[in-house]
């Protein structure tokens, strides 16, 4: 049987990490992006991919049921640390065809990756927690 992950990433431990530029090109061939950064760290700016599912990391532990469980998964945030968590958890759930993006949105940006801004509500800073509404 064909693994859509095979020839893709590293492994540390017993999870799977990829690349944000490998992450889109799984993506194309039918990986689903789930990202697990709370709503209102990704209402600015999101990850330009066709499939993606938005489950916070603070409901993962109640909601995870949801996720399927055919389907890749490749799991991601603002740079990688919550995202890793949850695969750590969903691997403790059973889950098997499930990968972190290393670097989160912050790497898939600097990659020039497709990203879907709101244009009403611009931020900056250098890293999470300096950011602020940044003047028009």
């Amino acid at each position: 049987m064909n693994n859509l992950f095979d020839n893709y990433g590293t492994f540390s431990g017993r999870m799977l990490h990829v690349s944000p530029k490998e992450t889109f090109e799984l993506c194309s061939k039918g990986a689903v992006l789930v990202d697990v950064r709370e709503e209102y760290l990704n209402s600015f700016k999101r990850f330009g991919v066709e499939k993606i599912i938005y489950l916070p990391k603070t409901k993962i532990e109640k909601d995870f049921a949801i996720l399927p469980t055919k389907k890749y998964l490749i799991f991601t945030d603002s740079v990688g640390i919550h995202s890793k968590e949850t695969v750590q958890f969903l691997q403790s759930k059973g889950y098997t065809k499930i990968a972190n993006m290393a670097g989160g949105i912050v790497e898939w940006e600097r990659d020039g990756l497709p990203l879907i801004k709101d244009s009403g509500e611009q931020l900056s800073g250098s890293c999470l927690c300096q950011l602020k509404k940044r003047k028009k």
